[in-house]
């Protein structure tokens, strides 16, 4: 389970009497149906991070038949994780994230496969990684990795959905930077046209100093696995351009149009990102 495995193309396989059973509820949505399923089935997924936004990513991939979910993180379960991620049990404790999450998703749906990337994420594998699958799914907690994930998928041309949660807030967006209209002109913005640079270590706590409640995790996560879809299906509205906001406390959404930025370094008119040396060191 190392490594990804080419699930049969969408295009020459006809769903078995088990699929057609499993996935009812999809392939009765007109706007799915078989043809639908079937590209859930072909597609390949990175998740970046099996924690609180990671965990139901994963679960309603695998319940979705997604036909293959990797998984990338270095960590181990912790009892604090258990508040909010999960795809962890109890008895997961000191297993490493992937496998908790890999067994718990197999238990949803033994028809996916799973790779495991047991490892941190970096300048020296993320080109090749990412480069493996169709979209990139981060729910990584700290700045440092979503601007490593931003670069490589922009350079890789590939999909970001993107999501971060803090407290009882949290925010979801779709990125497609590497797209071009029909005048050579970038249509939608990446994560550095949002947030150029990293804020100060103090205005960036993590959730182990301000803490998280757990279905605000649960919230953003799930809707995170709704764009990923969305992007496998070419259905509805891609959110591309915008950015959502959720309040929990005031069960509020607030979605804001982003355009990309021409002095962003790493998609601008001159850009000064060329690769991802940047984060290397």
């Amino acid at each position: 389970m190392n490594q990804p495995v080419d699930p049969i193309s969408p295009a020459t396989r006809s769903l078995s009497e088990t699929e057609l059973d499993r996935y009812a509820r999809h392939i009765v949505l007109r706007e799915v149906g078989g043809a639908g399923q079937r590209r859930l089935l072909g597609a390949k997924v990175l998740v970046v991070g099996a924690g609180g936004l990671g965990s139901p990513v994963i679960l309603y991939l695998a319940a979705a038949g997604v036909g293959t979910i990797g998984i990338v993180d270095f960590d181990r379960v912790s009892l604090s994780n258990l508040q909010r991620q999960i795809a962890h049990r109890s008895e997961d404790v000191g297993q490493l994230k992937t496998r908790s999450a890999a067994h718990t998703a197999f238990a949803i749906n033994p028809g996916v496969k799973i790779a495991l990337h047991e490892t941190r994420l970096d300048a020296e594998n993320a080109l090749d990684l990412i480069g493996q699958y169709d979209i990139v799914a981060d729910g990584s907690d700290n700045f440092a990795t979503r601007f490593l994930i931003n670069d490589a998928c922009f350079f890789a041309g590939k999909t970001l959905v993107s999501a971060a949660v803090s407290e009882f807030d949290g925010q979801l967006a779709t990125y497609k930077a590497h797209l071009k209209g029909q005048d050579g002109v970038r249509i939608y913005p990446c994560y550095r046209c949002l947030f150029p640079s990293a804020p100060p270590a103090e205005e960036a706590p993590n959730c182990s100093e301000t803490g998280i409640l757990g279905a605000a995790a649960g919230v953003v996560g799930t809707m995170q696995a709704m764009e990923v879809m969305k992007e496998i299906l070419s259905l509805g509205q891609s959110m591309a351009g915008h950015l959502v906001i959720y309040d929990a406390l005031g069960t509020r959404f607030r979605n804001v149009r982003v355009k990309p930025d021409p002095a962003c370094a790493l998609c601008g008119e001159s850009p000064a990102i060329h690769d991802l040396s940047i984060h290397k060191g």
